[in-house]
């Protein structure tokens, strides 16, 4: 399919009637309430057997293997590796990327909380194809069932909504009913976001230099990744999603509330603070915490050093560690710890960035001869 056939899809009126289901009126579901009498049930999924404390990899995900796939697919597709893929299109780009939600599903089947998922769904593709610099224009899911439960796709197409409102991009998307191939009452999403962005204007890392600053923006919370450790620590916890979340600074949030609080979309805010100049990469923090996802953004030869304490970690992440006892190397691997986006920036951008902007920011650490991240 050609570019211009993509941009056509995503502009055309809706043909079908699961299309026109979508235009039902957005919410606004940035609160999440989870339903009282909700208990927990035990989950699928392993957890580490080691007294020395949980690991992803206990917990089945294996990033190093996953990092194995992506290295092999470079044989074949040396292109790949950014957070989003370029397309070239009558002299700019058009910015692709693609994800799901993950097994964060498992605890909205679990909750009963729908309407959140959906802007979990947009955040992961079009905060990837930000990283370049690009401004979404339209974004399409998958919504996918063994059989229709309107009011409960209702509820989360209704969240993916929301989600493109936030990002300021239209929606296309399509349902499918597959009988037998779910169990009864779930179901899974996929999304595709496509952006564009001028050739002279794309953010690719290449201008990053030693002393360049490393600007965080915060997280909402554990976001859309590393949810099957979580599961596993919850299960190891002996709490229901229905309790208090443990050392939560004296809020009355529950476990569930807190876990099902969806993605931050940075689009906006990200792309007015571009505008200004000084933004020489970006870093979407999403599976592979800071460990593997900052350095993707260097030329060679250089690595960023982390001051650790420069910022707030969220109370959800403390419980998580002090219940796993989950050592802090695999924390930085693992979750966002409370930043979800990472800026590099010019040393002289980045005064003027954190005293323009009137949201919470930090400065988080700074670009080093070497490679990797260090962690001080």
């Amino acid at each position: 399919m050609t570019a211009h056939s993509i941009l056509h899809l995503l502009r055309a009126p809706a043909a079908s009637p699961a299309a026109a289901h979508r235009r039902v009126p957005s919410i606004q579901p940035q609160r999440v309430s989870l339903p009282q009498g909700k208990r927990r049930v035990a989950v699928a999924c392993s957890s580490s057997t080691e007294e020395d404390g949980m690991t992803y990899k206990g917990a089945g995900v294996d990033i190093d293997a996953g990092a194995e796939l992506v290295r092999r697919i470079r044989k074949m597709a040396p292109w790949i590796g950014g957070f989003g893929g370029l397309l070239e299109y009558k002299g700019d780009y058009l910015v692709l990327s693609t994800d799901g939600v993950g097994t964060k599903l498992k605890l909205a089947f679990e909750t009963g909380i729908h309407d959140t998922v959906g802007i979990d769904l947009v955040a992961m593709s079009v905060n990837d194809i930000l990283t370049s610099g690009a401004k979404p224009m339209g974004f399409a899911d998958y919504f996918a069932t063994s059989k229709i439960d309107v009011d409960l796709a209702e509820k989360v197409i209704k969240g993916i909504m929301h989600g493109c409102e936030q990002a300021d991009c239209t929606l296309r998307g399509e349902t499918a009913e597959m009988p037998g191939f779910y169990a009864d009452g779930e179901y899974d999403i996929s999304g595709f976001a496509v952006g564009t962005v001028e050739k002279d204007k794309v953010i690719d890392g290449k201008n990053i230099v030693e002393g360049d600053i490393l600007i965080g923006l915060p997280s909402s919370g554990v976001h859309s990744n590393g949810f099957s450790l979580v599961r596993s620590v919850l299960d190891k916890s002996g709490l229901s999603l229905t309790d208090q979340l443990p050392g939560n600074d004296g809020k009355t949030t529950t476990i569930g509330e807190v876990l099902m609080t969806p993605t931050v979309i940075y689009v906006k805010q990200v792309l007015e603070i571009i505008s200004k100049g000084g933004v020489k990469g970006l870093a979407h923090i999403t599976g592979g915490g800071f460990t593997d996802n900052i350095p993707r953004v260097f030329p060679k030869g250089l690595g960023a050093k982390i001051f650790t304490g420069s910022w707030e970690v969220l109370p959800v992440f403390k419980w998580l560690q002090q219940v796993g006892k989950i050592e802090d190397s695999e924390m930085m691997r693992a979750f966002n710890m409370g930043i979800g986006m990472v800026l590099v920036v010019s040393k002289e951008a980045a005064d003027r960035i954190i005293e323009e902007l009137n949201s919470p920011i930090y400065r988080i650490g700074e670009v080093i001869q070497g490679k990797g991240v260090h962690y001080v």
